[in-house]
């Protein structure tokens, strides 16, 4: 019987660490811009919600703590402007990355469906479509083009990851209009909605876009990159409340919880804005520093008007500009892994530390 293995790509980064290995030698270490991980501190107020809720001997629940889904219902409501959403519209996931790599699965999508995946993007949409036997349908366009036929799922990243681009209320209503209009669900993968810098992104719960009825559709969102808790893996699902109630029973059998201190971390994380608005400031002038040194090295910068990227290019294959970077101890991603509209794109994230920045920022001038 073939693995489950044998179903997925090459995990792609392993390519990069020849690269990685020479900006490690450079005299003033490496500046990594290829992972968009967070370094900033957990904020205080996060970190003393999880210490004060350590003493957890039980087993947590799957659907979280009632607090729990109040904070991302008022956080739904202030950021998404989404109305008319009961506890049973959410959901707390096991970070994000897990739930995009297993939701197809999870909803028992199998050999003879379509997931289509937008590109360029992150991998691991079609990674979950592989795992579960379906095909991946890549597609760079408008959802609306595309052939509904076999089709289960439909996945939208605004903003996007990598290239940082921001799908209109117009966009993003078309493309729901049309996934209701021939049974699809529509994913739309949002976590990166409140680090917008040349447009304000929109989720697809607000009712400019699903006309106040989220029939159909699931939003995923992260607290990973907001609020610095990657380690934490803290996110949640908001959208179709039968599609999110056959998920919870899948999950319970599973045993898909997240532990109870970070549901008290994230209950605090999304009652506090102002956490957000600080880490935005930092993110803000690593991202103008970079984007300068960048044009000025004869970068041209495309979208990235969005997320904690820059979609970089200088017209040369990606791996070229990545060998290039790497000899001066920097280190960025190849926008291959992306698909192949990023050949001759890199992408440079702007969540290193404000030294390792300058430092960047020092070696392309």
């Amino acid at each position: 019987m073939p693995s489950l293995f044998a179903r997925l790509p090459a995990f792609p980064w392993d390519r990069l660490e020849p690269y990685k290995a020479t900006a490690a030698a450079h005299d003033g270490g490496i500046v990594d811009l290829s992972i968009g991980t967070p370094v900033d501190p957990v904020p205080e107020l996060i970190q003393d919600a999880l210490t004060a809720a350590a003493n957890s001997p039980g087993y947590p629940t799957v659907w979280g703590t009632p607090a729990l889904r109040e904070a991302i219902l008022g956080w739904l409501a202030r950021r998404t402007n989404a109305a008319g959403l009961d506890h049973p519209n959410v959901l707390p996931v096991v970070g994000s990355k897990e739930l995009v790599a297993w939701l197809p699965t999870q909803l028992g999508l199998g050999p003879g469906d379509k997931v289509a995946c937008p590109q360029p993007a992150y991998p691991t949409y079609e990674v979950g479509a592989r795992l579960a036997g379906a095909e991946p349908v890549p597609y760079t366009g408008s959802v609306t083009d595309l052939d509904p036929a076999g089709l289960r799922l439909v996945w939208l990243n605004s903003p996007g990851n990598p290239s940082g681009r921001v799908l209109d209320v117009a966009e993003l209503r078309a493309a729901v209009e049309w996934a209701r209009r021939h049974g699809v669900l529509l994913l739309s993968d949002e976590c990166y909605l409140e680090l917008g810098w040349e447009a304000d992104p929109v989720s697809v719960l607000d009712p400019a876009v699903c006309g106040g009825s989220v029939d159909g559709l699931i939003a995923v969102h992260s607290l990973s990159k907001r609020s610095n808790l990657a380690g934490y893996r803290a996110a949640f699902l908001a959208g179709d409340r039968t599609v999110l109630g056959e998920l919870l029973q899948i999950r319970k059998h599973g045993g898909m919880m997240l532990p109870a201190p970070v549901q008290a971390a994230m209950t605090v994380a999304l009652g506090d804005d102002a956490h957000v608005a600080v880490q935005r400031e930092r993110y803000a002038a690593r991202r103008a520093a970079l984007r300068g040194a960048l044009e000025g090295r004869g970068f041209r910068i495309e979208h990235s008007e969005a997320s904690l990227y820059l979609w970089a290019t200088r017209d040369e294959p990606c791996w070229e500009t990545v060998a290039d970077l790497s000899e001066e101890g920097v280190l960025v991603a190849p926008g291959e892994f992306y698909g192949t509209p990023g050949d001759r794109f890199v992408r440079v994230a702007f969540t290193a530390t404000d030294e390792r920045v300058a430092e960047a920022v020092r070696r392309l001038s």
